[in-house]
C-alpha cells in the first residue's frame, strides 16, 4: 500500500472498532474456563471429559477456518465476516440455555465459528495500513486479546460464581450484536479477492475428522480404559484420516493445507510454531483453573470467583506485553522476540511447578502470559510480511487451524494428566510438558527469516513471493 493510498482516519476507526470487538470475543471465551471445574460437578464428567468443552469448540475452528478464509478470498472478507458473525450471535444465545452435557458440546461446536474471526479481522487490518504500520496494529490487536481475557476473567468468574455459568453468555450477547451491526455497517470492503480459486470442502472435512478422533481418543481415554476398543479405533481413524489426507492435500489444487504457502520457511515455521503455542496456551489456562480450583491438599481450594481473580495476571501480561513488542519488533526483529518470549513461558512455568504457593503459581502464570504475548506478535508478523496480500486471507485461515490444532489439544493433554495421576504431581507433570514444547518453539524459530529490524533480508518481497495463478 502507498503512502497515498492510506486512509488513516477510517483505518485508525477500523482498528478501534475490531480491537474493541477483539475484547469482547476473548471475554466471551475466557468467561467459560473458571467454570470448568463446576460444569464438570454439574453434569458429573471428570477433567478429560469437560475439556471437550474447550476442544470441540478448536476442533471446530480447524474445520471451518479454511473454508472461510478461502470464502472470504472469493467473495470478499467484509461480506464473509457478517455471516459468521450472524451465526456466532446464534450460538452464543443458545449456549447460556444448554440443557445437557451433550447439548453443550454440540453449541459449543457451532459457537466455533467465531474462530474465524480473528483471522479475517487480521487481513482485514493488514490492509488498511503501509507495510511499515502492520507491526504496531497488530501489536495493538494483540494486546485486545489479553484486555479481554483480563475482563472475562475475573468478571465473567463472579458473574458464574454468583448466578451460575449459563448467565454469562446472556450478559454478553447485547454485546455480540452490537459489534456485529457495527461491523456491518462501518467496515469496508476488501480490495483483494481472487473469485476463480474454489473450496477444499473434502479437505477441512478430513482434517476436522483428524483432530476430532484424536481428541475424543485423549479426552475418553481415562473413561473408558486407553486398551478399549473405542479409544484404540479412535486413535487409529484419526491416524489413518492423516495418512490419506497429505498425499491428498499435496495433490489438490486450492487446498486446506496449502502445501505450496507452506513450502515458504516462514510460512511453515510460523505455522508450526504457533502449533505449539496455542497447545502451551489451552494446556495452561485449564491446568491453572484446575490447580487454583481443586481442594486441599491436591490444590488451593479456591472458588470460581478467586479463580478468575488470580487467573487475571496471566491475560493482563498480555495487555501490557502486546503493544511493546509491536513497538520494538521493527527496530531488533523478529527472532530476538522470538527467544526472548520462550524463556519468559519457561521461566514461568518453572515457576509453577515448584510453587510453594498461590503467590508464587500467580507469579509464574503472570510470566507464562507475557511470554506468550511476546511470541505472538513475532510470529504473526513474521507470516504476514512474508506472503501476497492477496492471499492474506487463506494464510492466516491456515495459520489459525495451527494454532487451533494446538490448542484443540492442549486441553485434552492437561485434561488427561490431571484425571489420570488426581493428585498435584499431574500439575507439575503439565508443566513440565509445556517447558518442554517451548525450547521447541526457539528451535523452530533459528530456521525463520528475519522480515523486519536491522538483520531484515532484502531478498523477500512480501508481494511477489506468491504469484497469482
Amino acid at each position: 500500500m502507498e503512502e497515498e493510498h492510506y486512509d488513516k482516519s477510517y483505518a485508525t476507526r477500523s482498528l478501534i472498532l475490531f480491537a474493541a470487538f477483539v475484547i469482547m470475543v476473548m471475554y466471551i471465551e475466557t468467561m467459560l474456563i473458571p467454570s470448568l471445574p463446576s460444569i464438570a460437578k454439574q453434569f458429573s464428567v471428570n477433567a478429560a471429559t469437560v475439556s471437550l468443552v474447550l476442544s470441540l469448540y478448536l476442533v471446530s475452528g480447524v474445520a471451518l477456518n479454511p473454508i472461510v478464509g478461502k470464502l472470504a478470498d472469493i467473495y470478499g472478507k467484509k461480506k464473509v465476516l457478517v455471516r459468521v458473525l450472524a451465526i456466532y450471535s446464534v450460538a452464543v444465545a443458545l449456549t447460556g440455555f444448554a440443557p445437557s452435557f451433550p447439548a453443550l458440546l454440540v453449541l459449543r461446536t457451532i459457537q466455533g465459528v467465531g474462530l474465524t474471526i480473528f483471522p479475517l479481522a487480521i487481513s482485514l487490518i493488514q490492509e488498511q495500513f503501509p507495510r511499515e504500520k502492520v507491526p504496531k496494529a497488530l501489536g495493538i490487536v494483540g494486546a485486545m486479546f489479553g484486555a479481554g481475557a483480563a475482563i472475562g476473567l475475573p468478571i465473567g468468574s463472579f458473574v458464574s460464581n454468583t448466578y451460575g455459568w449459563q448467565t454469562t453468555y446472556h450478559t454478553a450477547l447485547p454485546f455480540v450484536v452490537l459489534f456485529s451491526i457495527l461491523i456491518g455497517i462501518y467496515i469496508r470492503e476488501s480490495k483483494h479477492t481472487q473469485p476463480d480459486v474454489k473450496v477444499d470442502y473434502l479437505g477441512a472435512i478430513g482434517l476436522a475428522g483428524f483432530l476430532a478422533s484424536i481428541v475424543f481418543a485423549l479426552s475418553e481415554g481415562s473413561t473408558f480404559g486407553w486398551t478399549s476398543p473405542l479409544i484404540l479405533a479412535l486413535f487409529a481413524i484419526g491416524i489413518i484420516l492423516l495418512a490419506l489426507l497429505i498425499p491428498y492435500e499435496r495433490k489438490k489444487e486450492n487446498a486446506v493445507l496449502d502445501f505450496k504457502l507452506l513450502s515458504i520457511r516462514n510460512v511453515l515455521t510460523s505455522n508450526l510454531i504457533v502449533l505449539v503455542i496455542g497447545l502451551g496456551f489451552f494446556l495452561a489456562y485449564q491446568t491453572f483453573a484446575y490447580q487454583l480450583e481443586s481442594p486441599v491438599p491436591i490444590g488451593y481450594g479456591n472458588s470460581i470467583f478467586m479463580t478468575g481473580l488470580l487467573m487475571a495476571p496471566f491475560a493482563v501480561m498480555s495487555l501490557i506485553v502486546a503493544p511493546i513488542v509491536g513497538q520494538l519488533i521493527t527496530r531488533f526483529g523478529a527472532k530476538p522476540f522470538y527467544v526472548f518470549g520462550s524463556a519468559v513461558a519457561i521461566l514461568g512455568f518453572l515457576f509453577t511447578s515448584f510453587a510453594p504457593s498461590v503467590a508464587y503459581l500467580v507469579i509464574g502464570a503472570a510470566l507464562v502470559g507475557a511470554g506468550l504475548s511476546a511470541l505472538n506478535i513475532p510470529n504473526v508478523n513474521t507470516l504476514i510480511l512474508s506472503i501476497d496480500r492477496r492471499q492474506a486471507g487463506l494464510a492466516t485461515s491456515m495459520n489459525a487451524v495451527f494454532r487451533f490444532l494446538g490448542s484443540a489439544l492442549g486441553a485434552p493433554v492437561a485434561g488427561v494428566l490431571i484425571a489420570e495421576f488426581g493428585s498435584s504431581v499431574a500439575f507439575q507433570y503439565s508443566y513440565f510438558f509445556a517447558i518442554a514444547m517451548f525450547l521447541v518453539v526457539i528451535l523452530l524459530s533459528t530456521f525463520t527469516t528475519e522480515m523486519l529490524g536491522p538483520n531484515a533480508t532484502k531478498k523477500v518481497d512480501p508481494a511477489s513471493v506468491i504469484k497469482e495463478d
